[in-house]
């Protein structure tokens, strides 16, 4: 059962997010911090964007709070407070756009500075084999953290499908783990998501989607090395973005494009262009997560993890052949 005090939090932090959200948005109108559609956009209207701040605020403040009250571990909160350096990144990208290369490198200085606060990535779960090559596994969580804020950023593009996604994986963590600090990431993201809901009144931007990617990425570190659960469920609830953005970027190699230009060949996005609303297809990524986690729920130990993986697997090719048949992936930019 959840403390009242913990309750009261959740409360304040959500109220919290949802106030900041509302007079954000009033701020970045009258700076004329907007996202002006063009033709990769998936809206139509200039748009308020920078909003995630709300959340990253939000989250802060309870972590904060957990922290004076020793509801979490000092080596998680060290770690997720190092996230603040790409709040900083992500603010100044929304509002004056930096140079890629200086983003990736301080992604990287981030990331690495995080897990050496976690104390590496000491072993990964296969179910039916452990492997605990600490040094090699250190320097792949790296890698996959870098991947994961990226690509978490790529999937922020129509209106509450990044904050749904963050809602559902950091609820279904709580759920697994019983983390306080992951429910906190819920209520944070729950605050903003009625502003950023069809028809978005802001958008959630860099500031707001580098920091979910980084929290729920330093999320899998940290609850791998304690035993709560093995890094292979955690890419079975996130597989819904990792796999679609991971694909897409094979496609566009493929076709020998310019990956770094941006596009509209997302599964979601392709969607939408079929003329599904964003509303019918944040819904249908919140219904294949909820069979995503009841895999999770059944198969939780021994080989069954890797069988409950191959689902999921296929799961998500189903679903990009879904996508196939309703907008075709495009060959052209």
């Amino acid at each position: 059962m959840i403390p009242i005090s913990i309750l009261y939090l959740l409360s304040a932090v959500l109220i919290l997010s949802f106030i900041i959200t509302f007079f954000y948005r009033k701020i970045a109108i009258k700076k004329s911090i907007l996202d002006i559609p063009n033709d990769r956009s998936s809206h139509s209207i200039p748009t308020p964007r920078g909003g995630g701040l709300a959340i990253v605020i939000a989250f802060y403040v309870g972590l904060a709070w957990l922290f004076f009250n020793n509801e979490i571990e000092k080596k998680l909160f060290y770690a997720l407070l190092v996230g603040l350096i790409l709040v900083i990144v992500g603010l100044l990208d929304d509002v004056i756009s930096l140079s890629p290369v200086l983003r990736f490198a301080i992604q990287t200085l981030t990331v690495i500075i995080a897990i050496y606060i976690l104390g590496g990535l000491n072993k990964f779960d296969l179910g039916f084999f452990m492997i605990e090559a600490k040094i090699i596994l250190s320097i792949l969580a790296v890698i996959g953290i870098i991947w994961f804020i990226n690509l978490y950023n790529f999937i922020d593009g129509i209106d509450g499908y990044a904050s749904m996604q963050a809602i559902f994986v950091a609820g279904a963590l709580f759920f697994l783990t019983k983390s306080m600090t992951a429910l906190l990431l819920t209520f944070a993201t729950l605050g903003f998501l009625p502003w950023n809901w069809q028809r978005a009144k802001i958008f959630m931007g860099d500031v707001g989607s580098t920091l979910l990617g980084f929290v729920l990425a330093i999320f899998a570190i940290y609850y791998q090395n304690t035993s709560e659960i093995s890094i292979v469920h955690w890419l079975i609830l996130t597989s819904l973005f990792w796999f679609d953005a991971t694909i897409t970027l094979f496609r566009r190699w493929k076709n020998k494009e310019k990956l770094s230009q941006a596009h509209r060949k997302h599964s979601y996005q392709r969607l939408v262009q079929s003329g599904f609303s964003h509303q019918k297809v944040t819904l249908i990524g919140l219904a294949i997560n909820i069979i995503l986690f009841l895999i999770v729920f059944a198969f939780q130990t021994g080989f069954n993890i890797m069988l409950g993986f191959g689902l999921c697997l296929i799961i998500q090719f189903g679903y990009s052949l879904f996508v196939e048949k309703k907008k075709s992936f495009p060959k052209d930019a």
